[in-house]
């Protein structure tokens, strides 16, 4: 049933323009506008749509991933960019935000952050 699909993911926001302005300007990516919605160009053969609703309710959880080859330098252009990490009671956070799973099993160094809708991302390091 699903051999040649293309599937996709996607998220809602609260105000479309918003997320055009944070995606397009904070995260520098290539934003698309689709009949009212956006979609993030991640690689040319990767999308995110992003879609508009009165009823956005953000999640708990991360809905988007950046992995990147220092997690230092993007924790520290993130900051120059106005972005402020979360950070989560009982994470083993560093003062930067990040936490260190490399040294501790526990997965890769992640810190995670906001878009204006209330929607998780985070930055993490590839290994």
């Amino acid at each position: 049933m699903f051999e040649k699909s293309e599937p996709f993911s996607g998220f809602s926001v609260d105000d479309i323009d918003a997320a055009r302005a944070f995606y397009t300007e904070t995260m520098e990516m290539d934003v698309r506008d689709l009949n009212g919605m956006l979609q993030l160009q991640i690689r040319p053969d990767v999308a995110v749509l992003v879609y508009p609703t009165e009823t956005h309710r953000p999640g708990s959880y991360t809905v988007l991933n950046f992995p990147v080859d220092d997690i230092d330098a993007a924790v520290e252009e993130l900051g120059k960019r106005g972005v402020t990490l979360e950070r989560y009671d009982g994470a083993p956070q560093d003062d930067k935000g990040i936490v260190r799973g490399l040294s501790t099993d526990m997965g890769p160094d992640i810190a995670w952050f906001q878009d204006p809708a209330g929607n998780v991302l985070s930055v993490l390091q590839q290994s």
